[in-house]
């Protein structure tokens, strides 16, 4: 009986094309629009990821916060502080410096182009290690010997110079208010990154000196960066540090803020997981508008139909028959609707990360919980009107003109 009870239901549902379609659009918009939404949520979450992955979770910096608001030069880091604080911790800390970066413009004869420009410390590519494609990256004898050389990325040697291979030329440009002569010692490939595709932005012009050119050596700075051995406890590590700055500075421990990567990351994690939530929840009231679509039509089907009943509980048709025949076509309508909108909205996300070149998060739980949500809502919804038309009188349904 269950079999004759579904092709009654794809009879009804054929035989109005149309109004099928129309009831079936709310299921539409609602499934696709959870399953995008969610699905962005979470292709976000793993673009941050995958950014925090590649530079380090172990990248933390540091600085020095006055409970009273008050600030002199006890707050501020010196380099013999950042020597200090590397030989305390042993292997612990692979990179210790300050990360100076300032926008500059590189000039070669007429040709100017503008870069950020950043310093670094000795181990520089525990801090920085860009993809090499000419020349080499900065080394440990550069910084200590404070060697008037640069490394710039690809498209800024082609704008500048007219070509990509520029190692051993020389440029000018201007750094903390000192025009410096730097020699070129390495191109490297400055690719976007993913997030960067996801908010279709451009790449900046990127380019790498050592700390000595960046840094006055009279003046302290606010902030110390450094990273730490990601094979070892972080959590306790960071406090390590943190402790010995409070030493090193004559400072309460708590008035030393130490915040890193992974901190950051789990917090933009965690921001964007309820955002996605949240939003999701909210395109889910779309469902709920499909389904009173669904109860309204089943409805008017069963007014319609009120003869149709009436000669088939006339034939014998028991009342559970006739409200499992209703309950199956809201059914029906609402998967259909669950299965259409779960293909365009998997198609949107797809879409959306081809565009900007990024791969697309899509969990099967997501779709499993959105299509068995619908099921629900049509269920739910077409109950109603279901148990109304196994409650129609077969005599009054016969008269029924």
């Amino acid at each position: 009986m269950i079999f004759e009870n579904i092709k009654l239901a794809m009879f009804s549902i054929r035989a109005n094309k149309m109004r099928s379609f129309l009831t079936m659009l709310g299921m539409i918009i609602g499934i696709s629009s959870v399953i995008a939404i969610v699905s962005l949520g979470d292709t976000m979450r793993s673009v941050v990821a995958s950014e925090y992955e590649n530079f380090g979770t172990g990248l933390a910096y540091a600085y020095i916060m006055s409970q009273d608001d008050s600030y002199s030069d006890s707050n501020l880091f010196t380099k013999d502080d950042a020597e200090q604080l590397k030989e305390a911790m042993g292997g612990d800390v692979t990179y210790v410096g300050f990360r100076s970066t300032e926008r500059a413009d590189i000039k070669v004869g007429r040709k100017t182009e503008t870069v950020y420009v950043t310093g670094l410390s000795e181990n520089p590519t525990q801090m920085e290690d860009p993809k090499i494609i000419y020349g080499r990256m900065l080394n440990d004898k550069d910084i200590i010997g404070k060697k008037k050389f640069i490394v710039i990325d690809s498209k800024t040697a082609m704008n500048v110079f007219g070509q990509e291979n520029v190692v051993g030329k020389t440029l000018k440009t201007t750094i903390k208010g000192q025009v410096e002569e730097l020699m070129v010692v390495g191109v490297f490939q400055n690719t976007d990154s993913a997030l960067m595709k996801l908010m279709s932005g451009n790449s900046f012009a990127k380019a790498f000196v050592p700390e000595s050119i960046m840094l006055n050596e009279n003046m302290g700075q606010w902030s110390i960066y450094f990273c730490m051995d990601e094979t070892k406890d972080l959590t306790q590590l960071q406090s390590r540090i943190q402790s010995y700055i409070a030493r090193m500075k004559n400072q309460d421990v708590q008035n030393v803020v130490c915040y890193s990567a992974k901190q950051e990351m789990s917090t933009i994690d965690t921001m964007l997981g309820s955002l996605s939530a949240v939003v999701g929840a909210i395109a889910a009231i779309s469902l709920v508008v499909g389904g009173i679509g669904i109860m309204n039509i089943m409805l008017v089907s069963v007014t319609e139909r009120t003869r149709e009943i009436g000669i088939r509980k006339a034939l014998g048709a028991r009342t559970r028959d006739i409200m499992i025949q209703f309950l199956i076509e809201a059914a029906a309508i609402s998967a259909a609707g669950g299965i259409i909108g779960t293909i365009l909205g998997i198609s949107i996300v797809a879409i959306g990360g081809m565009a900007v070149g990024v791969g697309v998060v899509v969990k099967p739980t997501v779709v499993l919980m959105a299509v068995a949500f619908s099921a629900m809502v049509g269920l739910g919804f077409g109950l109603y009107p279901a148990k109304k038309a196994a409650k129609k009188d077969p005599v009054e349904a016969l008269r029924y003109e």
